[in-house]
């Protein structure tokens, strides 16, 4: 069975007519009655126009014809392995973090805060929100502009030795917002290491009653231009 008899089928089990499909993308009415394979060009629009059609299963027949809602990806760190649940499809609000009170309130507050735009990214574990990183804490893994895309976590949670976006308290009305490795500290469990990838910037250990919003980051975007 050819590509192009893979989409009949797949017409058939949408219950979409052939002059339909044919009128929709364009292409000749005789494009159907044909078995053999179709160009890129052709599959590319087709696979673009019906994003739910598995790839593998047109160009080749291989597994299930639709895309599965959910698959799985492996994290591995030093120490562990954990099962991340992807989506093949989910919009991710972009904050504008200096329009809202701060991190803790972005997280608890419940209420819709300032969204300057969405991301969709296929295949992507479940992101809570993203923001853009500011200064160089952590260059040259980000620089200051790229974004995070983060999923909200409980200290009790957390997995040392991964970057976390949180926010810590200064006092009771200021709150100092970074991106850094959290680790483990020589000074006990009540403390944690907050490590940067930029050399220049020194680990400092915190007591963790001082954190007071964290977030897990699962992805990053940078947009490099020649202007």
């Amino acid at each position: 069975m050819g590509s192009t008899e893979r989409m009949r089928e797949y017409l058939d089990y949408k219950g979409i007519t052939k002059y339909k499909f044919c009128n929709d993308l364009g292409f000749s009415n005789k494009f159907l009655d044909n078995s053999s394979n179709m160009g890129t060009d052709k599959a590319c629009k087709i696979l673009h126009y019906y994003p739910e059609i598995n790839s593998e299963w047109l160009l080749t027949g291989n597994g299930p014809m639709i895309k599965e809602e959910n698959t799985s990806v492996m994290i591995m760190n030093n120490d562990r392995k954990t099962v991340d649940s992807t989506h093949v499809s989910q919009e991710i609000p972009l904050y504008d973090l200096e329009a809202v009170a701060g991190l803790r309130e972005l997280f608890s507050s419940g209420e819709p805060q300032r969204i300057l735009d969405t991301i969709k990214i296929p295949n992507l574990p479940k992101c809570d929100g993203a923001i853009s990183v500011t200064g160089d804490s952590m260059y040259p893994l980000l620089k200051s502009g790229d974004i995070i895309l983060y999923k909200e976590t409980e200290f009790e949670n957390i997995f040392f030795g991964e970057m976390y976006l949180l926010s810590v308290k200064l006092n009771d009305w200021e709150e100092y917002i970074t991106v850094k490795y959290v680790q483990k500290s020589e000074q006990g469990s009540e403390f944690v290491k907050l490590v940067s990838q930029n050399s220049h910037h020194q680990p400092k250990d915190i007591h963790i009653s001082k954190i007071s919003a964290l977030a897990l980051i699962k992805a990053s975007i940078r947009i490099n231009t020649m202007m």
